[in-house]
């Protein structure tokens, strides 16, 4: 009776696989699929994608598709099938299914299933045949066909033409091809890439997909922010978010995948897509319609835009000790190589808008660290002081956690600290609240403490993705805009980056807190020094900042940094002599590279800086619009504005864009500045004007050839410069000798000829411009470092 038993349930598979309903009523046929895993006996098929496909087939039986799966892999048929059917025997059942249901649902998955070699163009015409040949004996009509491409992504193109060329479907046929991750290792190879399958597929065909972005609680993020957003829209803002922390820790090491993880490393790997995309969910403006992919899109990429540019003084490497040597043996190197391969990376960064101002984004992951977690937490500030009771619930912690899966909780759930509010269940079809509470703790808090949503029925984030794919769902996917746009964002890190020792970290528990890294300002740094220091010093730490004489005048020598420091520290003394004494201080400028690294000091070390009583003034300017990044005044405002708190009317730019028109004479620029000088400062005399020294001698805006018979009653001029942009605005040598204290800053071996040939020259030379500041009643000091002064 065994095996009538069975044979009846296989009639019944065909029946659904048919078409038809367990009652055997006629299901309008909806149309054939054909699914094709290029790379289908790999690891990560394995693992995930033939478990998506089976899900897929689960869910869909008898409900008007028919289906073929094919497993296409470069190796031979008679090589390939076994491999193939090997993976599709040890499929789990999914939990929905019964035991008797499954294994009939599973019996039908593998009699539909085919490996097929598929390797070159040859063999993508023969699989075209095939799919063409099975449609037409059975007399179904196609509705699509779905490739994915589970390969190493150089292999991308080469595919999309073979696919393109040979295996499209009917025009009233959809045609899906999936793209796993990497899509480039920068901007401009992700930019390459996009271009070559763009001439290939359309963009509405090519689902690029970041498996977090399956993950169920990812999914929620936008609509758990809808549900609750009357509660969530007042304190969603700079006033009340203290922090936000993304974190995706991992305890495995990058063995065996050293070949692909040395080219990327952590940012590449999993900050540039995983945690990014996460970040712009969290904190994008949230669409009306959550199932309009266009508006999701579009907003996404205004938010991307809006992220301060970070560089490698906003993030720290680490890299595991097991690592170099994994590296030395799995890709055949020398014991004397060494690479510089992140595996840890801490990230912090700025949203650029008034809503999230001010608030850091801590981003963090890495491999070989104590424990395996995700997560996403916002914390918000408390402006409650508990006298005698702490752990009362008001006194704890506010936060909302999106909890991705693992650590101490070990399941995927969103929670909301108690003492903020009662949330909206997210979704009540498929997720529950949580009533029965573990003893543990999730970030600080007992469970007790917080509102917890989760899943009814955890799916695995391929699961979730495939069946978006079958369906047509782009929101879930990357778009080749949004691609480009966080290359675009992260290249500029990874390139600075790309000369940075990473902190050697042991690994595991060991670590301990050697990979803590905190905020300095805008600056990240690790907490503590680390245990070895790998670098010897060198005979310069002997040299401590040293003053002397340099051309009849004071003269302050260090390193660079040290120099650096010593300027800021004396700009804060004459700041703070000047508002004793007048109530402000005036403070000109230069432009161009020599202030670069004291307006960075500036905005992260001297916090106790009076920028309240400061007035920031221009030395000179190029003539082109202060939005463009030649301008010294976009330099002043993204260097050291943006980054500390000025009343907007004590900064004064050059008005070198009047009229629509850049320095024209007739607009009269310089006869605006002057007066605005005359009216806000004492004698026109300022309390610090900073010069820079060009190779070439000349200093401001200032040049050889510069004629300045006619100006010498004059404070403000246009100038003309020997490289362009050749238009110039610049304060004249009236107004700088008039100035209370004159700082030049000289820095870099490049300067070092030209200390040399201003030493030899008494007074004034009309070569060199610079020799003609020599303050009336003022003092001068040079900053010269040691590279310019000793060469």
């Amino acid at each position: 009776m065994l095996w009538m038993r069975w044979e009846l349930l296989l009639m019944a598979s065909i029946c659904w696989q048919r078409g038809y309903t367990d009652n055997h009523e006629a299901t309008k046929s909806l149309g054939h699929v054909t699914v094709v895993v290029v790379g289908g006996t790999g690891d990560l098929a394995r693992k995930y994608l033939w478990q998506g496909f089976f899900q897929l087939y689960a869910d869909q039986v008898g409900k008007g598709h028919t289906f073929s799966f094919y497993g296409g892999a470069l190796t031979p048929p008679e090589k390939g099938t076994p491999l193939l059917f090997g993976i599709l025997k040890e499929l789990a059942c999914p939990p929905e299914l019964s035991v008797e249901r499954c294994a009939l649902v599973k019996d039908q998955f593998l009699h539909l299933s085919k490996y097929h070699q598929l390797k070159t163009t040859e063999d993508y015409e023969k699989l075209n045949q095939q799919i063409k040949q099975q449609l037409g004996q059975e007399g179904m009509v196609e509705a699509g066909r779905l490739f994915y491409l589970s390969v190493p992504a150089f292999a991308y193109a080469d595919i999309a033409e073979k696919i393109n060329n040979t295996c499209r479907p009917p025009s009233d046929a959809w045609l899906r091809v999936v793209l796993e991750k990497p899509f480039g290792h920068d901007f401009y190879s992700a930019q390459a890439l996009d271009k070559k399958l763009s001439g290939q597929l359309k963009e509405e065909e090519m689902y690029r997909i970041d498996h977090y972005l399956g993950k169920q609680v990812v999914s929620k993020i936008l609509p758990f922010r809808k549900e609750n957003k009357k509660l969530l829209d007042p304190i969603w803002n700079k006033h009340h978010i203290e922090r936000i922390e993304i974190v995706l820790k991992e305890t495995l090491d990058a063995k065996g995948r050293i070949q692909f993880y040395d080219q990327y490393g952590v940012i590449r790997d999993v900050i540039q897509n995983h945690l990014t995309e996460v970040m712009t969910l969290m904190l994008m403006n949230l669409p009306a319609n959550l199932s309009n992919s266009k508006e999701i899109l579009q907003n996404k990429l205004h938010f991307l835009a809006s992220l301060q540019q970070v560089d490698h003084r906003n993030a720290v490497v680490g890299q595991y000790q097991a690592y170099n040597g994994e590296v030395q043996e799995e890709l055949n190197k020398t014991k004397d190589y060494f690479s510089l391969t992140p595996t840890f990376a801490g990230v912090v960064v700025h949203v650029d808008n008034a809503q999230y101002e001010g608030i850091p984004i801590f981003m963090t992951s890495g491999k070989a660290l104590d424990e395996r977690v995700s997560y996403a937490r916002v914390l918000f500030k408390s402006n409650v002081f508990c006298v005698q009771d702490p752990n009362n619930v008001q006194c704890k912690s506010k936060q909302i956690i999106f909890y991705m899966g693992h650590g101490t909780l070990q399941y995927p759930a969103i929670l909301l600290s108690k003492n903020l509010f009662k949330p909206e269940l997210v979704s009540s079809g498929d997720w529950k609240e949580v009533t029965e509470y573990k003893d543990v703790n999730v970030l600080g808090l007992p469970l007790s403490d917080y509102y917890i949503q989760s899943p009814v029925t955890p799916r695995e984030a391929y699961c979730e993705l495939i069946s978006h794919v079958f369906f047509g769902r782009k929101d879930s996917f990357i778009s080749a805009e949004g691609l480009l746009a966080s290359w675009e964002f992260w290249t500029p890190l990874l390139e600075g980056l790309s000369r940075v020792f990473p902190r050697v970290y042991p690994g595991g528990t060991a670590n301990g807190n050697l990979l803590n890294f905190q905020l300095q300002g805008h600056q990240v740094a690790f907490s503590h020094e680390a245990v070895v220091n790998v670098i010897n010093r060198g005979a310069e730490d002997n040299f401590q900042v040293m003053q002397g004489k340099y051309r009849s005048s004071e003269m302050i020598s260090a390193w660079a940094q040290e120099l650096v420091d010593r300027l800021a520290s004396d700009l804060l003394l004459a700041a703070e002599e000047a508002i004793r004494e007048e109530g402000q201080f005036h403070l000109a400028l230069s432009g161009g590279s020599s202030p670069v690294a004291l307006l960075h000091a500036l905005a992260v070390n001297l916090y106790t800086f009076p920028w309240r009583n400061t007035h920031i003034w221009q030395v000179d300017e190029r003539c082109v619009p202060h939005t463009e990044s030649g301008s010294n005044f976009r330099s002043i405002h993204d260097l050291l504005l943006q980054h500390i708190r000025i009343p907007y009317f004590n900064i004064h730019p050059m008005p070198v864009h009047l009229t629509q028109r850049l320095c024209v004479e007739e607009d009269g620029g310089p006869a605006l500045y002057e007066k605005e000088i005359k009216k806000h400062v004492n004698g026109s005399s300022f309390h610090y004007i900073l010069l820079g020294v060009g190779q070439d001698g000349h200093t401001a805006s200032l040049f050889q050839d510069t004629s300045l018979e006619n100006d010498e009653e004059h404070l403000v001029i246009l100038t003309e410069s020997p490289i362009k942009p050749h238009q110039r605005m610049s304060l004249t040598f009236t107004a700088i000798n008039k100035a209370r204290r004159v700082g030049v800053l000289i820095m870099g071996k490049s300067k070092h000829e030209l200390i040399s040939q201003l030493s030899r020259i008494k007074g004034e030379s009309s070569k060199y411009p610079i020799t003609k500041v020599q303050p009336k009643s003022g003092t001068l000091i040079w900053y010269i470092d040691y590279d310019a002064l000793l060469g």
